[in-house]
């Protein structure tokens, strides 16, 4: 049976899925998962007996849950530890049996357009603990959580004041400390940890990340990937749309299109100079690309960004 993949584009489609508070930045939301189950009306996880898809970064220190949480085709153990991570584009799927009506803990959720013009978002791809291989939680001791409570407490208090001009360097400040943090707990845990083998997925999704970062000056090939992991091109896309929902060609186009928000917003290169960095020998396509996936010109995206 076909499944039906549910994306969740924004930080707000994000909380109305779930049905947690609504977020008082655009971009980024702390959610207190303790209040907010005191305070929902209903069950605080929907019964999401199919795969969800948010295009956003999470955060999650979980206490509490009481059945299986899926990522990609494996399950996130949650038994030996309480933090975990996900990058945007990853699936996540609730058994039907998950019981959260004694969950404590908090979760942050951010859009990657929030880092966007800033040298984080440059990093992210560092992180290991976002990818899809990382399925353990991780463990922390007491201390930790408290360090961990602490700098979400100054991340709350900011996404609390007034919008001004300095907000959003104090708010990317403050979230790069805590990733900083939380780099320090993966590499004590799982350091010294090798898998068998790599994850289709996984070396697919670090093929693709390698591709964009080097600017290879043309644009890569649904053949070109299934070459480098000697598959068919059929059954790569067939994988990619099991697990993620969507095809090879699909996953190169939002990669596409982050790198390209990434020059617009980085660099001084014109709009006809960006489309052959990216290796478009005609701009014109990329800017019907372009405004296809965003609803943006690449002209309106670095306008509206300045």
């Amino acid at each position: 049976m076909k499944k039906d993949f549910r994306t969740l584009a924004t930080v707000t489609d994000y909380t109305r899925f779930y049905g947690l508070p609504a977020p008082t930045h655009p971009l980024l939301t702390l959610i207190d998962l303790g209040s907010a189950r005191e305070q929902a009306s209903g069950p605080l996880l929907p019964p999401l007996t199919d795969p969800v898809v948010p295009q956003l970064y999470t955060i999650f220190l979980k206490r509490g849950l009481d059945g299986p949480l899926y990522y990609g085709r494996q399950t996130y153990d949650f038994r030996e530890g309480v933090l975990g991570f996900s990058a945007p584009g990853q699936v996540f799927q609730a058994d039907a049996r998950l019981a959260a009506s004694q969950v404590t803990g908090w979760m942050l959720v951010f859009h990657p357009d929030l880092l966007r013009t800033y040298p984080l978002a440059q990093k992210m791809a560092g992180y290991g603990f976002f990818a899809y291989d990382v399925h353990e939680a991780l463990h922390l001791s007491a201390q930790e959580e408290t360090m961990l409570d602490g700098l979400l407490g100054g991340l709350k208090s900011e996404c609390e004041r007034p919008i001004d001009s300095f907000s959003q360097d104090v708010l990317i400040a403050q979230l790069e400390l805590l990733l900083s943090y939380a780099n320090r707990f993966y590499h004590r845990q799982f350091l010294t940890r090798r898998t068998a083998e790599h994850d289709l997925l996984s070396r697919f999704e670090a093929l693709l990340t390698g591709y964009f970062s080097a600017d290879a000056g043309h644009l890569p090939t649904v053949q070109h990937f299934a070459d480098a992991l000697s598959v068919s091109p059929a059954y790569l896309s067939d994988m990619l749309r099991t697990l993620t929902g969507q095809s090879t060609q699909q996953h190169i186009h939002h990669a596409l299109i982050e790198r390209a928000k990434q020059l617009l917003l980085s660099t001084s290169l014109t709009i006809n100079e960006t489309a052959f960095r990216l290796g478009f020998e005609y701009p014109q396509y990329f800017t019907r690309l372009f405004k296809s996936k965003t609803g943006q010109t690449p002209a309106a995206f670095r306008f509206s960004a300045q």
